[in-house]
């Protein structure tokens, strides 16, 4: 294929890409209102609760956990092979929403051509000082099972904690969530903190479903250029994190220079080529005459 055609092609993807409908594909926090940062109204219990973007916020490496098997292990531990980390904070003990987001995260992890402890890691952070490693131990065997894959020694872990060592990491994040008396169980926000393997919070990805799409990149970005093939790299530069729509959303201002730029080396080439193309033409006259 010519480099003409190549590049008309690109040129065509990026129109159609343009053209297409810019919405993101995740699911926004039900404490973070509506798409576009819209605040719904909010139930009195709930107003102190949720999740802030920090991007780039550092991540206490060294706080000590506890995980399923009853070792003492850091986060820091989960990085030391230079890879990026998907943390999800859920209590272990929580009736509803905790669960919800551990299925959606192995929904999305499913469907993923990377595989926990291969490409990336994952950690579950109960956020209740009550856990244990045994409840810790449970639900690791449930979601492990469910996911299907080998995910090796550390490649998806459950933790527990002290509360003062769970607050150091759950404040550097933006997590807050308190114990609701009335209820009996935590009030909290849902979502998975995408962190860099030199320990910076990458991207936080809100809500109880986790489309494929936005993991992929959101892990690729991390991996700050190691994991994903060409063609996810230009991916990550059509689309861009967007907080106000929680996820990815198509880049179009990014896409249109690039649009526009891909046109003009298209149309130049073409002009180059039929220049040369005239000029053989005129030369072969003068040649037939000597």
């Amino acid at each position: 294929m010519s480099i003409l055609k190549i590049l008309a092609m690109a040129s065509l993807g990026l129109a159609v890409l343009i053209g297409g409908r810019a919405e993101a594909q995740s699911f926004a926090s039900p404490l973070q209102g509506g798409r576009g940062g819209v605040q719904e109204a909010i139930p009195q219990p709930l107003t102190d609760v949720g999740i802030e973007d920090r991007p780039g916020a550092e991540i206490p490496l060294d706080v000590p956990f506890i995980q399923q098997d009853g070792r003492q292990v850091t986060l820091g531990d989960y990085l030391a092979d230079g890879k990026p980390l998907v943390l999800v904070p859920a209590y272990y003990q929580c009736p509803s929403l905790c669960s919800l987001v551990l299925n959606g995260l192995q929904k999305g992890l499913d469907k993923l051509a990377w595989t926990a402890g291969k490409e990336f890691n994952v950690v579950t952070l109960s956020f209740d000082p009550r856990d244990t490693p045994e409840l810790a131990k449970q639900k690791r065997a449930g979601y492990v099972e469910a996911y299907g894959r080998d995910v090796g020694e550390r490649g998806w872990d459950f933790l527990v904690g002290k509360e003062s060592d769970i607050r150091r990491v759950t404040d550097a994040i933006g997590f807050t969530y308190r114990w609701d008396e009335k209820q009996e169980e935590y009030a909290h926000a849902s979502g998975a903190f995408i962190i860099t393997p030199d320990g910076r919070l990458s991207r936080t990805l809100y809500g109880i479903a986790f489309p494929p799409r936005d993991m992929r990149l959101a892990i690729s970005e991390a991996s700050e250029g190691k994991l994903g093939s060409a063609f996810e790299r230009v991916i990550l530069f059509c689309f861009h994190y967007d907080p106000n729509a929680y996820g990815y959303v198509l880049a179009s201002r990014r896409l249109m220079s690039a649009g526009g730029a891909v046109t003009v080396l298209v149309l130049g080439i073409f002009l180059l080529r039929h220049w040369r193309s005239e000029n053989r033409r005129s030369r072969r006259p003068e040649e037939a005459h000597t």
